[in-house]
């Protein structure tokens, strides 16, 4: 019949971009939305999934009657079933149990077998979701891994089909693009795209805080993650088709902002999109108020609502783990305060002795290693004192060889209640000003900042 495609795989890509009006009101630049979630697989997954299958179909890794087996937080896992449905493969997904139900019985739906292990595990643990699927791939006769953390068909699909679309939806007319990160594949693929037309694009990340993304772009090196919600974005580790080459900027976001942020894109802008779209829109806006000019924004809806009811969309939920609570309000600089314009920081060639005796005649328990500009370690009275002790260092070895990496790095513009997530990871906050150590901040001074607010209100 005329007007109708070969099968479902052919709905995919040419999603819409829309203007968002009441989310963005207050931000000089105007922000728009591709509406990734209307794939027919639900998210922008469908893209690589798809370009894992066909690649594999022609290096003849994935046989007729074959089985892909793959660790997904549910949309790749998707956009595989889907395919597989239409090309007669069977499939395997193993995700963390932090997934919303939805997202099993869906794949479920597909005739895929789930298998759902522990999030709060190591990505080396021979429980955690990428080691049992490795696991799951050897015990399989004629299967493969899709692999989307280092399969280069990930970010590749990217290259050639999301990134010549919004090229070619835009005409150009645009300054940035802002993406939550998770695998790496849809902003590296897209953001090398986008720069090979116009380098001067900006391409900006989103990561959720207890991933390691953000601090991992500021300094270099890599931090602990630790756990936190929202679906589908951040990471423990870096995974192969995370490219930074082609990022600018990396804007980090709370999971509570990413959960009120997609209830406001339904309710005010009629989205139903998921977690990580709210997270998107919230680091597009957080970003937009930082720049000087109006600029054309757009930032990716990775996915849909229907995945979520249960969750972000259940008040009861929401209220129960603390996102509809009031926040405290205000800004990391308040909780700095009135610090000392000159902030002791160290090199990486300082001596552990000399930094022994800086902290004794400052008074101070951590101190921040700076290469230049770059934040590259926190050195603390614990770091010290086992090198010193425990490993039977030398007060001459250079600092850089027992600084420590647990720490994040925050702004003074961000707010209070992001402090208080990092914080309660247990991690050293390191404030930077532009290229400038403004400070550091430990839970104490966060406790102290707030009491002295209640007494101030009480």
């Amino acid at each position: 019949m005329k007007g109708s495609l070969n099968n479902v795989l052919e709905a995919m890509g040419n999603t819409p971009i829309v203007r968002l009006n009441s989310v963005a009101e207050g931000v000089s630049s105007h922000i728009f939305a591709k509406c990734e979630f209307m794939n027919p697989g639900g998210s922008v997954k469908d893209r690589p999934a798809l370009q894992i299958i066909e690649d594999y179909e022609k290096d003849g890794s994935l046989k007729p009657g074959g089985t892909i087996v793959e660790a997904t937080s549910g949309n790749t896992g998707m956009g595989l079933a889907m395919a597989a449905a239409i090309k007669g493969y069977r499939c395997i997904f193993v995700m963390p149990d932090k997934m919303s139900n939805e997202k099993i019985l869906a794949l479920r739906a597909f005739g895929a077998r789930v298998m759902v292990t522990p999030t709060n595990v190591e990505p080396e643990d021979p429980r955690s979701y990428y080691s049992v699927a490795r696991r799951a791939v050897e015990e399989t006769p004629n299967a493969v891994l899709a692999n989307q953390y280092h399969n280069p068909s990930n970010p590749k699909a990217h290259v050639l089909t999301t990134g010549p679309e919004i090229w070619e939806q835009t005409g150009g007319e645009l300054d940035a693009i802002v993406i939550s990160m998770g695998t790496g594949g849809t902003i590296s693929g897209i953001g090398k795209y986008l720069k090979s037309k116009n380098p001067n694009i900006k391409v900006v990340g989103v990561d959720p805080v207890g991933s390691i993304y953000y601090d991992y772009f500021r300094t270099g090196r890599m931090t602990t993650a630790h756990s936190y919600q929202v679906e589908g974005f951040g990471e423990d580790f870096l995974p192969g088709t995370m490219n930074f080459d082609s990022v600018d900027d990396v804007v980090r976001v709370t999971d509570k902002e990413c959960f009120l942020w997609t209830r406001r894109l339904v309710r005010e802008e009629g989205l139903l999109a998921g977690g990580s779209s709210g997270a998107a829109i919230c680091g597009a806006v957080k970003w937009a108020k930082k720049q000087m000019d109006s600029l054309n924004i757009l930032a990716i809806l990775p996915d849909g609502a229907a995945r979520y009811l249960s969750k972000i969309f259940d008040d009861n939920w929401m209220r129960e783990n603390g996102y509809l609570d009031p926040e405290y309000s205000g800004v990391v600089g308040d909780v700095l305060g009135k610090r000392p314009h000159q902030i002791v920081s160290v090199s990486p060639t300082a001596s552990i002795q000399s930094v022994v005796e800086l902290m004794k005649n400052h008074e101070v328990s951590q101190i921040p290693v700076l290469d230049g500009d770059r934040i590259v370690g926190l050195v603390g009275e614990v770091d010290l004192l086992k090198a010193l002790v425990e490993a039977g260092s030398n007060a001459e070895q250079p600092v850089s060889e027992v600084a420590g990496s647990d720490f994040a790095v925050l702004e003074p513009k961000n707010s209070v209640a992001l402090l208080g997530e990092v914080l309660a990871q247990d991690k050293t906050v390191i404030v930077q000003d532009g290229t400038h150590v403004a400070g550091v901040l430990t839970k104490i001074d966060l406790i102290d900042f707030i009491s002295q607010r209640m007494r101030t209100t009480g």
